[in-house]
């Protein structure tokens, strides 16, 4: 091969459509810019957290801040360190079991809808479509959940109502459909494989993508989950994270609004120091952390699954 021939291939190494080193140089500025606009308001978050409340309130929230502080921390777990350790424990036992019943649930569900040869694939399919229109409303649930199912003040009532998602039945059946599992599935059935079989060994490995970006929807519904506590938990002990802090901002709000304290000198300096804004940051910090923590793990499914229907040039 002549130097000449090498030096076109050497040129062409990004492709027929390859523009030069400026432009990906521009590529990589604008994607540069753009990383930095995703980061840097977490990275405020996190900062912002560990914030004196005064220096906040004199200078503003700002990436280098006057003055470091833990108040804000000990105000959220210092007053309340059991009720928190009962809070994430219901919240991280409901995160896992509300995903896993969810996903095979759902996945059942959507799989039957996905085969043809399924005489009421096409009525459960309506059926699941209709919840998505109409709704009993927030009543009809509370008086079912309560009155019928007694469920009032119990793990399940928090676990059992957000289980299924008609949305999500709806992309996993078509997933299936689309996922070119038809001839295996032949294949199998002609090797004396079950339906519930195929399902297992042959549907689910396959569906890593589409199973991946469902339960990490399904996960952070239930982590971030706090209404459903509001209207059926009285037990402490069955208080999710976001409740519970939800609850400590509250107490800090009705601190901060009390006259009584502010007609004092002391108490209108406590009432400046207690934190506010530096509070809702590290609440914010604690809901996010886990949600941070798990995502790379399952972004290799999201790039699968967004370049699982190309076409290979």
């Amino acid at each position: 091969m002549t130097a000449r021939a090498e030096k076109k291939i050497k040129r062409n190494k990004y492709g027929p459509l390859a523009i030069g080193s400026f432009g990906n140089a521009v590529i990589c500025a604008v994607l540069t810019v753009f990383c930095l606009a995703c980061v840097l308001p977490l990275l405020l978050v996190y900062i912002t957290s560990f914030t004196d409340e005064l220096a906040i309130t004199r200078n503003g929230i700002s990436f280098f801040p006057e003055a470091w502080s833990l108040e804000a921390y000990r105000m959220l777990f210092g007053r309340s360190l059991s009720k928190i350790v009962y809070s994430y424990r219901t919240t991280l036992l409901l995160t896992i079991l509300g995903t896993f019943f969810s996903l095979w649930f759902m996945t059942m569900f959507a799989y039957a809808c996905s085969r043809k040869d399924f005489k009421l694939r096409q009525p459960l399919t309506l059926f699941a479509y209709f919840t998505m229109l109409f709704s009993g409303g927030m009543v009809a649930s509370y008086i079912v959940n309560t009155t019928i199912f007694h469920l009032r003040d119990t793990f399940l009532v928090l676990l059992l109502p957000g289980m299924v998602g008609a949305y999500n039945i709806i992309v996993l059946r078509t997933f299936f459909s689309n996922g070119g599992t038809e001839s295996l599935i032949e294949a199998a059935k002609i090797d004396g494989a079950g339906e519930f079989r195929i399902y297992l060994q042959i549907v689910l490995p396959i569906s890593k993508p589409a199973l991946a970006t469902i339960g990490l929807f399904v996960a952070i519904s239930y982590f971030s989950s706090w209404f459903n506590v509001m209207l059926y938990i009285d037990n402490e002990r069955l208080w999710t994270i976001q409740y519970m802090l939800q609850r400590v901002m509250n107490q800090i709000t009705l601190l901060r609004a009390d006259p009584d304290l502010s007609m004092s000198e002391e108490g209108a300096l406590m009432i400046e120091s207690l934190p506010n804004e530096s509070a809702k940051m590290a609440l914010t910090v604690i809901t996010m952390t886990p949600v941070l923590a798990f995502y790379p793990f399952f972004q290799k499914y999201f790039v699968k699954g967004l370049t699982l229907g190309a076409v290979k040039g």
